[in-house]
């Protein structure tokens, strides 16, 4: 008696789930056409984001290389102060031992 309840109670089951997989597995034409269209939502926004990405890098490669120039540029000026100073200084010291 309780392998025969057992048995009943082992086929509702999978009786139950089998249908609850069924009932997922139906999706109504208008759910479709709504999932469909947060996907192309979804893929607009991206390709925005990804238009607006490509052109902040560019931006951001555009100042690096204006950065690198004006790096440059203050290393020649630092470069000729330095020698102006040692220059400076010479001739202070050559005015001086006379």
């Amino acid at each position: 008696m309780q392998k025969v309840l057992s048995l009943a109670v082992r086929t509702s089951i999978v009786v139950i789930f089998a249908t609850n997989l069924t009932a997922c597995a139906t999706v109504k034409p208008d759910q479709l056409a709504a999932v469909e269209a947060k996907i192309s939502s979804a893929m607009s926004e991206a390709r925005s984001a990804s238009s607006t990405a490509k052109k902040a890098l560019a931006a951001a490669t555009a100042a690096s290389e204006a950065a690198a120039k004006a790096q440059a540029t203050a290393d020649d000026a630092l470069s000729c102060c330095s020698d102006n100073k040692d220059r400076i200084e010479r001739m202070f010291e050559q005015t001086m031992k006379k």
